[in-house]
């Protein structure tokens, strides 16, 4: 009982916030044409404090996406084009010796915003990925003697080309596991491709002005995690993840020799955080399957290592999720 009036409570609170919500949508709408689920996963990433790493091919206003998100919540956004002459200090910033003061300062890198495009990531080599990827997992940045707290909200939307592998440094599984999500993205329809020809014919996009604050963005995280998850449910998120691991026992035994190693214990955290959010995003209190169902491809797809027979007959990791979200018994 005490949890329906909580829920029902929490419920009002989300109704509250709707507008937060239609406003955000609102501005995205102005400049960017589709691509829905690209700005549903971008939102779904910040109100979890996690962040994203996208594939898809150039020009699919991936830019754009995340330097909208930025203006329209007000904060400071940085673009980081990652090359093969990338250092770390590039990146999060280093030590210069001041004359005047006899001594060093430090002089932050692009990674000191809340918005941070980390422009073809697999184009770097590991040791600056990795100090992104410090930066990314434990919230804060040391240079010298010093470490600094990052600044609240804090997202991280790492893209990469699916086309194009000649001189990257590929991703290590380790790493990208510390994404959220892996969302790609496809071409526009017919209809939305004339849109976008219209829109730069025109010679300017649509102008948009700040609609949140990033206090505001903070105190939604809260309410985020508020979000009720039941027992249910959570044992739901176990079993996708456990089948990741032993198919056998699911009975999908034609993915045992697919699945080289299953998901991590941070897929059924993230799967939990997600699902969370998008339950938010649909304007209720509590999560149910279809929430888990509707972000289990994003989340997991960068979390299950395919084996080479797999990769031999062209199967990928979304068919496996899919198979496994046909057999596993929903709650």
């Amino acid at each position: 009982m005490n949890d329906n009036v909580n829920i029902r409570e929490l419920n009002d609170i989300i109704a509250s916030k709707s507008d937060f919500l239609n406003l955000i949508r609102k501005g995205m709408d102005q400049r960017i044409v589709g691509q829905k689920h690209l700005v549903d996963s971008l939102l779904i990433a910040l109100l979890c404090n996690g962040h994203v790493l996208l594939e898809g091919v150039p020009g699919l206003a991936k830019t754009l996406a995340i330097k909208t998100l930025a203006t329209l919540v007000d904060a400071k956004f940085s673009r980081i084009q990652f090359t093969p002459d990338l250092l770390p200090a590039d990146v999060i910033g280093t030590q210069i010796y001041s004359v005047k003061k006899e001594s060093f300062e430090v002089k932050k890198g692009p990674i000191f915003a809340n918005f941070v495009l980390a422009d073809e990531i697999n184009r770097a080599p590991a040791k600056v990925q990795s100090a992104l990827l410090e930066a990314m997992q434990e919230r804060q940045v040391t240079i010298g003697d010093e470490t600094f707290q990052l600044d609240r909200p804090f997202l991280v939307m790492a893209t990469q080309n699916p086309i194009e592998q000649e001189g990257t440094y590929p991703l290590p599984e380790a790493q990208t596991d510390r994404f959220l999500l892996k969302v790609v993205i496809g071409y526009p329809n017919k209809e939305e491709e004339k849109a976008i020809i219209r829109q730069n014919i025109a010679g300017s996009l649509s102008p948009v002005y700040p609609m949140v604050n990033t206090q505001e963005i903070v105190e939604v995280q809260k309410i985020v995690g508020m979000i009720y998850i039941d027992e249910k449910i959570e044992n739901y998120i176990v079993d996708i993840v456990f089948a990741t691991r032993e198919p056998a026992k699911f009975g999908l035994n034609d993915l045992s020799g697919l699945i080289g190693y299953g998901a991590s214990p941070r897929a059924s955290i993230s799967l939990a955080l997600a699902s969370r959010a998008y339950a938010f995003l649909r304007g209720r209190g509590y999560v149910i399957p279809e929430d888990v169902r509707a972000v289990c491809h994003d989340v997991m797809r960068h979390r299950i290592g395919l084996t080479y027979e797999a990769e031999a007959n062209n199967i990928t990791a979304d068919e496996v999720i899919t198979n496994i979200l046909d057999k596993v018994a929903v709650p």
